[in-house]
């Protein structure tokens, strides 16, 4: 049985476009504000989160909390930056930002 060349060039196609999209990094940029801060900001990408030019390691979640430390310890809430996605709360060192999704 032979196939069709372009059956064969769509099905290459098909395999190439597919390999492509493995490599492609996912991320979602926040625009975070505080009272006494002008906005900042912020880039989960895999299980990392970017904020002043720091990177924060992602250390779990507790329900709809995500927390994140630049070294991560044995207690996910003891972390120094807690972050819910829900409803775009950001406390960092003590600090509320309100984050809204770009």
């Amino acid at each position: 049985m032979r196939i069709p060349p372009q059956i064969r060039l769509a099905f290459y196609l098909a395999i190439l476009l597919g390999l492509s999209a493995c490599g492609r990094e996912t991320y979602t940029t926040w625009s975070c504000s505080a009272p006494s801060e002008s906005k900042v900001s912020m880039v989960l990408r895999k299980s990392q989160m970017e904020f002043k030019g720091v990177a924060l390691d992602y250390c779990g979640s507790l329900g709809a909390q995500s927390y994140f430390d630049e070294k991560c310890s044995g207690q996910t809430d003891q972390s120094k930056t807690v972050f819910s996605p829900s409803s775009g709360a950001l406390l960092i060192n003590g600090q509320e930002f309100q984050c809204t999704a770009l």
